[in-house]
């Protein structure tokens, strides 16, 4: 069963979406994955969006870690539903509405989105079937509602080639992790990529990640 890793709301257990339908962050995947964002500082006080975010794991494990607010946009009616019980766990447990569940597609989503919303750490687990033109177009409608120190995660099939970034983001890092592989972008210029940190390596987190299930 999915839980939220650490924070306030640390090990609260988390809603699964039912069948096939999506495919989650594993707990192995995630610890690593957070470990590397705090080493980046950036999630406390972040305005957080999770697109394609199918349980709203990663976007809720967020709330939990200090971020401002976070925004869970999931179409499928089933996963949408899902994503509404895991906000509501969290934000029962924060005592406030940190996690808010937008039923819709993404491409409306951030068409509709008002100029001047910015956020400043997004993630992307978007289907399988996704194909990379479609990808490429989200993340372009994306890169104008980006903080300027903000952090973009992709995350795909092992298989899959990295995204065709638009103009204005650039990608910092990249690390695969069984047969999944995160990439990192930020707004262009001077960033984490430049500072350094783009190479951080938080070993112990990494390394469990990478070693079989037991």
């Amino acid at each position: 069963m999915s839980r939220i890793i650490a924070g306030v709301a640390g090990s609260t257990p988390l809603v699964s979406v039912p069948g096939s339908l999506t495919r989650p962050t594993t707990d192995r995947v995630k610890e690593a994955l957070f470990s590397r964002l705090e080493a980046f500082d950036a999630i406390a006080g972040a305005r957080v969006l999770d697109l394609y975010s199918g349980s709203g794991s990663l976007g809720v494990e967020s709330a939990s870690r200090a971020a401002e607010s976070v925004d869970l946009v999931e179409f499928d009616a089933k996963a949408s539903a899902v994503c509404q019980r895991n906000a509501d766990l969290v934000n029962g447990v924060l005592g406030r509405k940190a996690v808010t569940v937008h039923r819709s597609k993404v491409e409306s989503f951030l068409e509709r989105t008002a100029d001047g919303v910015l956020w400043g750490l997004v993630f992307l687990d978007p289907p399988y079937p996704l194909d990379e033109p479609a990808l490429s177009a989200v993340l372009e409608k994306l890169a104008g509602h980006l903080a300027p120190a903000a952090v973009v995660v992709v995350e795909r099939s092992a298989r899959t080639p990295e995204p065709a970034w638009p103009a204005g983001l650039e990608r910092f890092a990249e690390k695969k992790y069984g047969e999944t592989r995160l990439w990192f972008a930020e707004p262009a210029g001077p960033g984490l990529g430049s500072s350094g940190l783009g190479a951080t390596e938080p070993a112990a987190a990494e390394s469990a990640a990478e070693s079989p299930a037991g």
